[in-house]
């Protein structure tokens, strides 16, 4: 499968003008595949899988050429891009999902909520493979480099059985600079920097504290921050063939 022309879907969270998707899009388009590109009129970044209010409303769309390829924006979320694509709102539906470049990492537990990530989980969900790809930190240089290693791995992804899913998280230096490719596992939530404190209103609030303490060897944090390109196979909803639960509310409610 891995010669076959395909049709990519090309997503991001970060806005279908955003620099990450600009560099993406003509990296793979350059293997010779159909690409689409579909992605959020602005910023979506952090909005996880979320499709509120995509039932029965007309969704605003526009439509910017360069070079030889055509951005299509949604006022909606990279979720929503990715229905779209599959139910043919913007011709054949795709075979595989692309997302990215993202700017900043993802990494950790908390990919959950990162929006770049859930628009390859959705593509899932309905029967397609992908790939989530970013690159560390908030004002990198080398997409390019991003873009390079998300089209070698397309080559790998098509080869895998439908529904598979990467994150693969790129350091921000040349190509010939990376220390390589490793396997990563997720680093713990509690790595995310997250912490609660109370504004001068009296609200809850949310900030970002550095952690206190280095972090695991095997983990996506540390690899990356070593260098290396990290790739880390992930899935989203799955049942747990538990029926304790079942058992339990059986007994309680039954009546028996």
């Amino acid at each position: 499968m891995a010669s076959e022309r395909l049709r990519v879907l090309i997503t991001n969270d970060d806005g279908f003008q955003a620099a990450g998707i600009r560099a993406l899009a003509p990296a793979i388009a350059r293997l010779g595949h159909d690409v689409v590109v579909v992605a959020p009129l602005d910023d979506q970044s952090g909005v996880g899988s979320a499709r509120a209010g995509m039932v029965g409303r007309p969704i605003e769309t526009v439509r910017e050429d360069e070079d030889g390829i055509t951005y299509i924006g949604i006022a909606g979320t990279p979720a929503l891009a990715v229905t779209l694509a599959r139910v043919g709102a913007f011709g054949d539906s795709p075979d595989v999902v692309v997302s990215g470049i993202n700017r900043g990492h993802n990494i950790g537990v908390p990919i959950l909520h990162s929006g770049t990530v859930a628009a390859a989980l959705t593509g899932a969900t309905q029967g397609m493979s992908g790939i989530a790809v970013s690159i560390e930190g908030e004002r990198p240089e080398y997409f390019a480099t991003a873009g390079t290693v998300a089209a070698e791995a397309l080559g790998w992804l098509v080869e895998q059985p439908a529904g598979t899913v990467v994150t693969i998280n790129v350091p921000d230096r040349p190509l010939d600079e990376l220390k390589g490719f490793q396997q990563a596992r997720l680093a713990p939530i509690d790595r995310s920097k997250i912490a609660g404190t109370t504004a001068e209103t009296g609200d809850p609030m949310v900030i970002l504290q550095p952690p206190t303490a280095a972090p695991e060897p095997d983990t996506d944090e540390a690899l990356l921050a070593a260098g290396y390109v990290t790739v880390t196979r992930i899935q989203g909803i799955s049942e747990v063939p538990d029926g304790t639960s079942a058992d339990y509310l059986t007994d309680r409610l039954s009546g028996n």
